[in-house]
């Protein structure tokens, strides 16, 4: 019963953290616009209890319990952590509009649907890190891939000449690029490292029921390093960065939760 007062009570939060940060983004003429800093003690409330009900439904059994919807509230955990690290230096609350209900749905869906064991009861440290480091590298491109949208629509309406409400909120379009091929770099380094370590413990693709995500997973680390390569020798940007950056995100996504969806509620193994 706790688990699902602590869920409830971390939805309210990063839904009241959202209202707060629209309420700052479309309502600046207010005479009295909430704080920004309200919003992000809002959003480090609602982390903490995320990051325990993370322990009581992941961790606190032996090995990891890495069922489909555990991996959903692990992976909305790792990006709203870095989300949050990313608010405090830099003008990026805004994704928060996008990601915090995001959140908030993954932890209603966990707690509505707890996942049943998935992964062996005893995990090496080896399989855990290479599990750390994938979540950091999914969680950063994620970001990344709300930052190319959030592009989009400002080089849509500053294309229009509407410059006005939302848009004049963000950064500039050249901070917001630049925001976004340094999620793009770093997210791609952790993804390199991921698949390094992944292929150590490749025995059989085939029976591990691994070939789905293993091409995948590659096919993605292609497009985003074909993006960084792409971005420093000719110097795409624009709509060109917007389009592979999307791609790449939607084949990595397909490539973890494409597997698990297929293996845990279709064929339930």
């Amino acid at each position: 019963m706790n688990h699902l007062y602590f869920a409830l009570t971390a939805i309210a939060l990063y839904l009241a953290a959202t209202g707060l940060i629209g309420w700052r983004l479309l309502g600046r003429r207010h005479p009295h616009p909430p704080p920004r800093v309200l919003a992000l003690w809002l959003v480090f409330a609602g982390l903490l209890l995320h990051a325990w009900l993370l322990y009581d439904g992941v961790f606190s059994q032996p090995g990891l319990n890495l069922g489909f919807f555990n991996a959903l509230v692990l992976t909305s955990w790792t990006v709203i952590a870095l989300f949050l690290i990313s608010s405090i230096t830099k003008p990026v609350e805004n994704l928060g509009l996008v990601l915090l209900p995001v959140a908030a749905l993954t932890l209603a869906l966990e707690a509505s649907f707890p996942s049943p064991d998935f992964m062996r009861p005893a995990v090496g440290w080896d399989i855990k890190i290479h599990v750390l480091i994938s979540m950091l590298a999914y969680s950063l491109l994620t970001l990344a891939s709300v930052q190319a949208i959030l592009l989009a629509i400002q080089d849509h309406h500053l294309r229009g000449r509407q410059t006005g409400g939302f848009i004049r909120a963000l950064p500039p379009l050249q901070t917001m690029e630049s925001m976004l091929f340094e999620m793009i770099g770093a997210g791609f380094a952790l993804l390199t490292l991921a698949l390094i370590s992944g292929f150590a413990f490749l025995e059989d693709m085939f029976a591990q029921h691994l070939v789905h995500k293993t091409v995948l997973s590659t096919l993605a680390w292609l497009m985003f390093g074909s993006l960084l390569i792409g971005r420093f020798r000719y110097g795409w940007r624009g709509k060109t960065a917007i389009i592979w950056t999307l791609s790449g995100f939607v084949t990595l996504i397909l490539a973890y939760f494409g597997s698990k969806v297929i293996l845990e509620l279709v064929l339930q193994r």
